[in-house]
């Protein structure tokens, strides 16, 4: 996530961010965590409010949150009960340490530019086979929303090519309508994807 105005939303609006009347993923989640066995681990990105971890959690895997907002991760850290690593995506250095990697609505905020390393460095994070779900708000160029956060906004083919050229497996991005925390309307893509 850059370190400007979507930065600071974050770090001044953690509390009401994180605690906001939000739908868990569920089935997301769900068909990710069927493909992981059980007790795996799993890396978070972006783990906001820290409610997905805490499923994640409550379905017996090891999970590693991180958020690249100190505020956030504070909240989350509450939730969770457990340390939330403070990193930005650009900063993840593991080598075949997880067996997924979830970054449910957050590589969105990755500058476009920045995306391919961010996707190499998720997929030398993973094992063999690993599994990647990602979410995206979906457009054709990128931009701020009404909250000054930079969004990426790809297109299901521009997010195609970027993942088929990174060496990705077995990759399909599904989309859906749904809404966000601004209360718009929002056209979403989901990314699965194996190492």
């Amino acid at each position: 996530m850059p370190r400007d105005s979507t930065s600071a939303f974050y770090e001044e609006n953690a509390k009401t961010y994180a605690n906001r009347a939000r739908s868990l993923p569920k089935r997301q989640l769900d068909v990710f965590l069927a493909g992981i066995a059980p007790g795996g681990a799993i890396l978070e990105l972006g783990c906001g409010g820290g409610q997905d971890s805490a499923y994640m959690l409550s379905q017996g895997f090891q999970v590693t949150a991180t958020d690249g907002s100190a505020e956030l991760a504070r909240q989350a850290e509450a939730l969770i009960g457990r340390p939330v690593k403070v990193m930005l995506f650009q900063e993840l250095d593991a080598d075949s340490a997880f067996d997924g990697v979830w970054a449910h609505a957050s590589l969105l905020h990755v500058p476009r530019a920045e995306l391919p390393d961010v996707f190499t460095r998720i997929r030398r994070a993973l094992r063999t086979g690993g599994l990647l779900h990602a979410s995206f708000k979906a457009g054709e160029a990128e931009g701020h929303d009404g909250f000054g956060r930079y969004y990426n906004y790809p297109s299901r083919e521009w997010l195609s090519a970027l993942l088929t050229k990174g060496g990705w497996r077995n990759l399909a991005i599904k989309e859906s309508d749904g809404g966000g925390y601004d209360g718009k309307p929002t056209r979403w893509l989901a990314v699965s994807a194996e190492r």
